[in-house]
């Protein structure tokens, strides 16, 4: 089983994990925010849904510099609506599924390094940035997620077994 096929497994369930909740997001309560320094919810949502184009940049280059010196650095998508939301991560999922299943155990080895305005941030082989910055950053804000949608009264689905909202 090469590490692609190993990966693959397990982001397919966490998109489906993913999904359930996005599904839930209510229209009405887009502008809600726990903190004032905290996301909005659609915000949160909208970084969610995007997170796995983290996965095909990270198969198809060696580096990425959020805030290039010679360029416009990296603009986080606006939210439309609950279902453009789900749409978008649809998409994302799909693109990064491909993109993952492409490549290769070697190429998995391969470094790959976050940048911040030309400054190194890290270097990791591309197996532990997808697995750090696409598998358990969408399951870090997942969780904030959950959160957010307990606090607008939201019944939350099950995602690794029952919640308190099912009988």
């Amino acid at each position: 089983m090469s590490i692609a096929d190993v990966m693959l497994a397990e982001f397919e369930q966490e998109a489906k994990n993913t999904r359930l909740l996005l599904e839930r997001v209510p229209a009405a309560k887009a502008d809600f925010k726990p903190h004032e320094r905290s996301y909005s919810l659609s915000d949160l949502s909208v970084h969610i849904a995007n997170l796995p184009v983290w996965a095909v940049m990270t198969v198809n280059g060696t580096e990425l510099d959020l805030n290039p010196p010679s360029g416009p650095g990296w603009t986080p998508p606006r939210y439309e609506s609950p279902a453009a939301t789900v749409d978008t991560l649809d998409e994302n999922v799909k693109n990064a599924t491909e993109a993952i299943a492409a490549t290769s155990d070697t190429e998995m080895m391969v470094n790959w390094t976050l940048k911040n305005a030309g400054e190194h941030i890290l270097t990791m082989p591309r197996v532990a940035v997808l697995r750090s910055f696409v598998f358990n950053h969408m399951i870090h804000h997942r969780g904030q997620l959950t959160v957010y949608l307990r606090m607008c009264d939201v019944p939350l689905p099950p995602i690794y077994g029952p919640t308190a909202d099912q009988s």
